[in-house]
């Protein structure tokens, strides 16, 4: 049904994300939807690392260099103008690419499918999905296309003719707040599919049935929470006294029906593990934007490349031959040409190659060993570690462990990827006495700093129960230790540190989200960190970092 909708208003609803792996589903879907399409509709595939002359248009070099003057190329954008655009692996798009993408629809008028072939947490990003109107689940096997490609031609003619009344579009909005869907795109999607939905059942007008549809197809993936229940009205003391015959009652009957068939379709897709689902993705959202610093940085001497710039092949800097070449072509009728040379090439002229390289993030656990629940703690830290170290051989990340208690903070595990010697080091910790917090955020800001000048990307786990009560100089007291923490944290956010705050308390403490902002990152309250929640999450912040 997602294909066939599409297939009726592709340029109005935008296209869809298909979360899949390459098989037999995901091309019988595609294969349905290209059936449906106009027969001269252009469609076009997305190369991978595709450059911006390519994807943009730019100087045609061979044509320019033959004719003398400069002539332009038309780019992949331009050709696909009101076609179709599939683009493999989705999910890792970078943001320049999106960002053209995005003005290339609005400018060109094309929709796209995103072929998401991620898995686990890989998703395509935000800016793309929130323009694509449908998340079709290919979990199983699509079934046949209830509609032939002259029923969708059909409605296809009949879609300008189709108009939506104000009782659907309050009904869409109220559903869409109900589900806590911010975005003012999915509602604007979901009534263009109900209008689609109406063309192709031959209608004029959407009903109830096509905006449960379009509410089930277009906010369901979206939804960020369950719909609340009504609540249910007292009985009334008296029986209201009649409407006047004047009155018509049919209109609000009807607006308020449609409203609650919409809410319940929409309750009866919500999968099993949403709620799961939306905890781990807001916390890949928080942690995100909570470092200044990512796990790629640029480079010109090694790794993906991801264009040129203008500048010297200096220091180990390669040279774009043809780039150098489009940039001196068109001025080569004001350049006196060397007699020795065929084209005139200035300094201005010279451009290198751009490289992103992947650098290694290392997690900086900072453990609070004091209290009668030390032992707790160190045993969720020790499970969190092993686990981390593991995957630490395919993605090249390190962990280390700061144990602080008394009145010191300890290195107890520097920075490895060896599980035996992780083992070794958090072997036999003793725990209890004072809570130097400052001290131990000391030790974590100090590594940190040896990490990023070794060009690693480093992310601070703060495992606390937020009650410090011994300053950096000895001092104890609460008011003195708080205020010497939030001085050391006051640091960590000047230098753009990734920071994540565990409040382990029985209940949270206000100290710790108060201690995550001035860090200028979050705080996760956590009374029950076992080793697996604990590793997964720290997991999801080095992955954002």
């Amino acid at each position: 049904m997602a294909a066939c909708l599409l297939a009726v208003d592709p340029v109005g609803l935008g296209g869809a994300v298909l979360r899949c792996r390459p098989g037999l589903e995901r091309d019988r879907w595609l294969s349905q939807l290209r059936a449906l399409l106009p027969g001269d509709m252009p469609q076009r595939r997305l190369p991978p690392n595709i450059g911006d002359d390519a994807l943009l248009g730019g100087l045609d070099l061979t044509a320019t260099l033959a004719r003398g003057r400069p002539v332009q190329a038309m780019g992949l954008l331009e050709a696909t103008r009101a076609g179709l655009l599939v683009m493999p692996m989705a999910e890792r798009l970078s943001r320049a690419i999106v960002a053209r993408l995005t003005a290339g629809q609005e400018a060109h008028g094309y929709a796209m499918v995103a072929l998401d072939e991620g898995q686990e947490d890989e998703a395509p990003p935000p800016a793309l999905a929130d323009r694509l109107a449908f998340q079709p689940d290919l979990s199983e096997a699509p079934a046949a296309c209830p509609f032939t490609g002259g029923q969708v031609a059909a409605a296809r003619d009949r879609l300008p003719r189709v108009v939506s009344d104000d009782a659907l579009i309050e009904a869409i909005l109220a559903t869409a707040m109900a589900c806590g869907i911010t975005s003012l795109r999915a509602p604007a999607l979901a009534l263009r599919a109900a209008r689609a939905s109406a063309a192709l059942h031959g209608r004029t007008a959407p009903d109830a049935e096509d905006a449960a549809r379009a509410v089930r197809l277009v906010l369901g993936p979206r939804a960020l929470m369950l719909p609340a229940p009504p609540e249910e009205a007292p009985p009334p003391e008296q029986p209201p006294e009649p409407p006047p015959e004047s009155e018509s009652k049919a209109e609000p009957r009807n607006s308020d029906a449609m409203e609650d068939v919409v809410l319940d379709a929409k309750h009866a897709v919500l999968p099993a593990q949403l709620l799961a689902t939306l905890a781990a993705a807001g916390l890949r959202a928080r942690v995100a934007t909570a470092g200044k610093q990512g796990s790629e940085r640029i480079s010109l001497k090694r790794g993906r490349p991801i264009g040129t710039r203008p500048g010297e092949p200096r220091n180990g800097a390669r040279i774009a031959l043809l780039e150098t070449l489009r940039a001196a072509v068109p001025w080569q009728k004001l350049r006196p040409r060397p007699a020795h040379a065929a084209i005139a090439v200035r300094r201005e002229d010279f451009r290198i190659r751009r490289f992103r390289e992947h650098s290694e993030s290392t997690a900086i656990f900072v453990v609070d060993a004091s209290g009668s629940a030390a032992l707790h703690r160190l045993a969720e830290a020790k499970g969190a570690v092993e686990l981390l170290l593991a995957e630490c051989y395919s993605r090249r990340d390190r962990v280390a462990v700061i144990a602080f208690r008394g009145k010191a903070a300890e290195l107890l595990l520097p920075p490895t990827q060896s599980l035996v010697r992780a083992k070794r080091a958090l072997a036999g910790l003793p725990g209890g006495g004072a809570s130097p917090l400052a001290s131990g955020m000391d030790a974590a800001l100090a590594l940190a700093r040896l990490e990023r000048r070794a060009g690693r990307t480093p992310l601070i786990v703060v495992l606390t129960d937020g009650r410090a009560n011994m300053a950096r100089d000895g001092r104890t007291g609460r008011p003195i230790a708080e205020e010497d923490a939030l001085a050391v944290a006051k640091l960590l956010q000047a230098e753009a540190h990734s920071i994540l705050v565990v409040d382990t308390a029985p209940r949270p403490q206000p100290f710790s989200v108060t201690l995550a902002a001035a860090c200028g990152g979050r705080c996760l309250p956590l009374p029950q960190a076992g080793a697996q929640a604990l590793a997964g999450t720290v997991r999801l912040g080095m992955q954002a970092a």
